[in-house]
């Protein structure tokens, strides 16, 4: 197979026998233009542009399925070149009922194939890992999601398939390519990591030069809650969690965020409200509340909006400031690799998926 450019961070783009100026065109019509095949970079020489062809790989994966349309939250499954299915999710914000475009718009994106983690909530981990995604993969989602989008991706959210701090040695040479001016240049302050909480990784990220937010997938606010939900509580407790999540607000000056999916008889407890906000308030951290989106195959349920709304009182009672993020998307498989899942029992019996 091909060499992958996109795995190529695009200051180091050096084609044989080509000048110099040759690669920045490339560049440009990749990152600026979003053109992802040699033959439509028209201003190369045609027998460079064959020789690159034969040479290089530039598009790292194809669409399979999307779910949604263009006003809204919109699913996307990607299939790369070794057949394995991974998700981005597209969030316009506010878009106007008169059918003004969106002022912003956000993806969600992949970092693994599957997830190793097994967090109790999540469909993507249901599969298990299957291997971690190379740098040209991550960056690959954004610049395909931005050409079906036609428009600047605004913002980043590493909350789609997989554990994101687990793969760092390949996601941070893919944040490197996407806050470069010759990558996709967008500021570290529009990217998010979401965690579930690999402490050693947290404190890595906390020398990391780049000013990225944080966020992390707490979803239980003492060790015996939280251990129902998340089994990386066995290895990384919580005490230890908030000591490391200390550590990176001491040492990048940048608020966290606590992610709490709440699940209906499993921790939405009003005691465990008081205690968040008790944590929250120490770290000045914000409190993102989920109620939990439906997994087919998990029996799990969100709870009465009446009593989200009581817990979320609480929060903000106890001092720390908090939203309820009421998930998008329940139409369209917008739970972590649940459309992963649902294309593949589809594939399975025969079905022809829909694009």
């Amino acid at each position: 197979m091909k060499p992958l450019l996109l795995d190529t961070p695009p200051d180091e783009w050096n084609f044989e026998g080509t000048q110099a100026f040759r690669a920045r065109q490339i560049r440009e019509w990749v990152y600026e233009h979003g053109v992802l095949d040699f033959p439509e970079m028209t201003n190369l020489p045609a027998n460079l542009r064959q020789d690159l062809e034969d040479q290089w790989q530039i598009r790292p994966m194809e669409i399979a399925r999307v779910q949604g349309s263009e006003d809204t939250t919109r699913k996307f499954l990607f299939r790369l070149h070794d057949g394995q299915l991974i998700e981005s999710v597209l969030i316009p914000a506010n878009p106007g009922s008169d059918g003004t475009r969106a002022t912003r718009m956000t993806l969600c994106v992949s970092s693994q194939v599957g997830c190793a983690l097994g967090c109790k909530f999540c469909a993507s981990g249901l599969d298990g890992l299957k291997r971690n995604l190379s740098p040209g993969e991550i960056v690959g989602q954004v610049l395909l999601a931005r050409i079906e989008a036609g428009r600047r991706i605004d913002n980043l959210v590493f909350m789609g398939m997989g554990e994101p701090l687990a793969n760092l040695p390949n996601l941070l040479p893919a944040l490197d390519t996407i806050l470069s001016p010759d990558g996709l240049g967008i500021g570290a302050r529009h990217i998010t990591l979401s965690t579930s909480g690999l402490v050693p990784r947290i404190l890595e990220l906390a020398r990391h030069p780049a000013q990225l937010r944080l966020a992390i997938s707490l979803h239980g606010s003492d060790d015996r809650t939280r251990e129902r939900i998340m089994p990386i509580n066995d290895r990384y407790p919580i005490a230890e969690l908030l000591k490391a999540c200390e550590t990176f607000v001491k040492e990048r000056r940048k608020i966290i965020t606590f992610e709490y999916i709440l699940i209906r008889g499993i921790n939405d407890d009003l005691g465990q409200a008081s205690l968040l906000a008790r944590q929250a308030s120490k770290l000045r951290a914000k409190v993102n509340l989920i109620p939990y989106n439906q997994v087919d195959g998990l029996d799990w349920e969100r709870p009465p909006l009446k009593h989200i709304e009581a817990f979320r009182k609480r929060v903000e009672k106890g001092g720390a400031k908090v939203t309820v993020r009421m998930e998008k998307g329940h139409d369209i498989d917008a739970a972590c690799g649940q459309l992963r899942l649902r294309h593949a029992k589809e594939v399975s019996a025969n079905q022809i998926p829909i694009k």
